[in-house]
């Protein structure tokens, strides 16, 4: 007897319940990744997501791995340098293939089969131009700019528009962690005021030392983000950081909106913005316990504001210029920075370079 036969009805395709979701609601999604890789590889995805990938408003560019087509390799990748304008000069012409490659594993779906991001461009510049409606553009480099001695802290935060307006720097000999128990003993007496050894065994003239290697930093990050503002006149904040959190420049949308206003003025003898002449306030303490264990020798902060800055006497640019140099780290550092704001403040001058 021949077995009796069964029909059976094809399953019913699956909905994919993504699709039901309206273009904004899914931008909301993509904004939530910003990485720059992450987004390449949702382009890659369907016609949908290549065409909406472009319209995210806030991006993240990550530079692990820096490759020299020119010049001195060795040079190039030692991010560590104490001469960040030999580093810098080499900056666009650096092959980040680890920002690229997933966007050039991607093919248009339109047909063309040309690649939606093409290889021939490496740099954060034109890896950015695929996207048309940035808001908030965050870049991280491998490492610092300043090359220091293992246990050293040196940290800094520049705010800048066309030139400088405000940078605070946070530096210290020694950190380190307190032993449990341990009672601290110092050496040189404490009364507020920095010790007569401070000027004669070299602390001032390493202070000297960072500020100018920070603020040279900070100005050749500030010139190389030209092409950047120019593509991206939707821009509302801009952070280019490093991955060591040495150094972080910031520029808002007031700040953004004078970059383009303004004519830069360039540094005549490297790739940089001029530094204007400026006021410094130097506050100094040998010694400092911060938050979870950690000391602090030889705690050093620095405020730097441009000496023509016609709001510097106000009422107003002193709170914000606190409020700046208040928020500038995050804890422990910002725990020193707040116990450095209470000592004795030393004036300074310095020149533009």
């Amino acid at each position: 007897m021949h077995p009796r036969a069964r029909i059976h009805a094809d399953p019913a395709p699956e909905f994919d319940q993504f699709d039901c979701l309206p273009d904004p609601v899914v931008l909301l999604i993509l904004n939530k990744l910003e990485d720059v890789r992450s987004l390449g590889r949702c382009a890659a995805v369907s016609k949908r997501f290549s065409g909406l990938v472009p319209l995210v408003s806030d991006v993240y560019v990550k530079i692990d791995r820096v490759v020299a087509t020119d010049g001195d390799a060795d040079d190039a990748l030692n991010l560590s340098s104490a001469k960040p304008k030999n580093i810098f000069s080499h900056f666009f012409k650096l092959m980040l293939f680890t920002i690229v490659k997933p966007f050039h594993s991607m093919r248009n779906l339109n047909g063309t089969g040309r690649p939606l991001f093409p290889l021939a461009q490496h740099s954060p510049v034109h890896v950015l131009r695929n996207f048309s409606d940035v808001w908030n553009l965050r870049v991280e480099l491998p490492s610092g700019d300043v090359g220091t001695e293992e246990g050293v802290l040196l940290k800094w935060r520049a705010e800048y528009g066309s030139t400088l307006r405000n940078c605070v720097i946070l530096g210290g000999t020694l950190v380190d962690r307190k032993p449990i128990g341990a009672e601290h003993e110092s050496s040189v007496e404490d009364n507020g005021s920095i010790p007569e050894s401070f000027y004669t065994n070299g602390g001032l003239k390493l202070r000297v030392v960072w500020t100018i290697s920070s603020l040279i930093a900070a100005s050749t990050r500030h010139y190389l983000l030209r092409s950047i503002i120019k593509d991206h006149p939707t821009l509302r904040s801009l952070v280019l950081a490093d991955a060591d959190g040495q150094g972080t420049l910031y520029m808002g949308m007031e700040q953004l909106r004078e970059f383009r206003e303004n004519k830069l003025s360039a540094s005549a003898c490297s790739n940089r913005t001029q530094v204007p002449a400026c006021n410094m306030k130097l506050k100094y303490a040998p010694y400092l316990e911060l938050p979870g264990g950690m000391t602090l020798q030889g705690a050093t902060l620095v405020v730097i504001k441009p000496s023509n800055d016609g709001g510097s006497g106000g009422h107003s640019s002193r709170k914000e210029t606190e409020a700046f140099v208040s928020s500038a780290f995050d804890e422990p550092f910002r725990f020193a920075v707040k116990a450095l704001m209470k000592r004795r403040t030393y004036l300074l001058e310095m020149n533009g370079f």
